[in-house]
């Protein structure tokens, strides 16, 4: 039996003719949409509630609320984040932030107040057909005062950062 070979040519044009008839890729549009999910990103290190909304193909806004009722190392942190897209991929895109929250939460039965500032570049990915899953991550600096003032690096993977299910 004798085997059938493609010359080279042969292939590289099969291949260029595939790519024409290949569906565009577009990033995914969430203008309007709202999305729920997770965060992790308060320093008092209470997991919070986390939405974001799209405004527009290059703004988004979004909020977390955290709170834990414990009368040893309890506490709340609340804040607010904005978003602006840079760059768009086909199931990506990238953004910077700018995020500000208000935080409070005891250590050691003793209850300290603060706040948090954080600026920071992030990606949100969604995996091909499941599009309404958006897993962040981040990095960047923050500025916070619990008990002390502290201005630090971050770097946030998608459990941290967050992950929004869209709707």
């Amino acid at each position: 039996m004798q085997k059938l070979k493609m010359p080279m040519m042969g292939r590289a044009l099969l291949a260029l003719c595939l790519l024409f008839f290949v569906p565009g890729a577009h990033a995914l549009e969430k203008t309007n949409r709202l999305g729920v999910g997770m965060t992790n990103q308060l320093k008092n290190n209470f997991p919070a509630l986390s939405f974001k909304m799209q405004k527009s193909r290059s703004f988004a806004y979004g909020g977390m609320a955290g709170l834990s009722t414990s009368d040893k190392d309890g506490g709340y942190g609340v804040g607010i984040k904005l978003y602006r897209n840079i760059f768009d991929e086909p199931q990506l895109n990238f953004y910077m932030s700018g995020a500000g929250a208000l935080i409070q939460n005891k250590i050691d039965g003793k209850s300290y107040s603060g706040f948090q500032f954080d600026l920071s570049f992030g990606s949100e990915f969604h995996f091909t057909g499941l599009n309404s899953l958006g897993f962040s991550i981040e990095f960047g600096v923050s500025a916070n005062k619990k008990k002390d003032f502290v201005f630090e690096t971050i770097g946030n993977n998608f459990l941290v950062a967050g992950i929004h299910f869209y709707l």
